[in-house]
């Protein structure tokens, strides 16, 4: 019998192998990421209160929004996932200068907490800092993943 040839980590898997396999494979850290940034979010606003635990919040909505990117595009850089996090963070809260979110957010709590009610330019600077971070943590995990991958190929 032929011995089975050898792989690197970079060989695609074998014609028998489901893809699904590797493509949840390449998206668990970022559905772990959001998993720990809901956990976050909530332990804050168990905890704290004031401005601390308010734009705390809004920071780890848009590390929340980076995740979420990162597991549809697990391929997606960096610098992409955190503009396009805060891209969206920041049409959010500018939506708040119109009427829809805060009739919508008085009608779900599920709309409130995605879209809240009113407008504040400091959230801006805190979903900018949540970008920062979250580009940050992604960064760091990819050059991670790299050196790993390095080592054993």
């Amino acid at each position: 019998m032929p011995a089975a040839p050898r792989t690197s980590p970079r060989t695609p898997p074998p014609a028998g192998r489901p893809r699904r396999f590797e493509a949840v494979r390449a998206r668990l850290p970022a559905v772990l990421a959001v998993a720990v940034t809901v956990a976050a979010g909530l332990g804050i606003r168990a905890v704290t209160g004031g401005w601390f635990g308010k734009y705390a919040g809004d920071a780890l909505y848009t590390v929340l929004v980076h995740a979420l990117v990162v597991a549809a595009v697990p391929r997606v850089s960096p610098f992409r996932a955190a503009a396009c996090a805060l891209a969206f963070s920041w049409a959010v809260e500018f939506a708040q200068l119109t009427p829809v979110p805060a009739a919508l957010s008085e009608a779900s709590v599920l709309a409130r907490l995605v879209l809240g009610s009113t407008f504040g330019a400091a959230d801006l600077v805190a979903y900018a800092a949540g970008a920062l971070l979250s580009a940050a943590a992604h960064t760091a995990a990819v050059t991670v993943r790299t050196r790993r991958g390095r080592r054993s190929g």
